[in-house]
């Protein structure tokens, strides 16, 4: 697959991570009443909003011509669940940071 074919894909999974995930976590939060989370407890809230969405993931048809699209996709998905969870997502990171300094 050539680079041109994924764009689209790469830059949704580097903006849905923190836009949708760390964003509905935030508010989660906050609705709960809950200042001072555990970075671990705002990364698995992350996590499980970010998991809502993977019918998106899914939508492409499993034929012949989108193989190579939805094995990237997977793959990429798996990349950034594992990257949010080890706290390797900067943009996480740095929305836990805010999140805690400012609720």
């Amino acid at each position: 697959m050539r680079n041109d074919e994924r764009f689209e894909i790469e830059r949704a999974f580097d903006l849905l991570p923190h836009v949708v995930g760390a964003s509905w976590t935030a508010i989660w939060f906050r609705m709960q009443g809950i200042r001072k989370p555990t970075v671990e407890e705002f990364r698995e809230k992350t996590l499980e909003y970010l998991k809502m969405i993977e019918p998106v993931f899914e939508s492409f048809p499993e034929n012949e011509e989108f193989e190579a699209i939805n094995k990237y996709i997977d793959s990429r998905k798996k990349q950034e669940y594992e990257k949010i969870i080890s706290g390797e997502n900067k943009e996480i990171e740095k929305r836990y940071d805010r999140y805690v300094d400012y609720g």
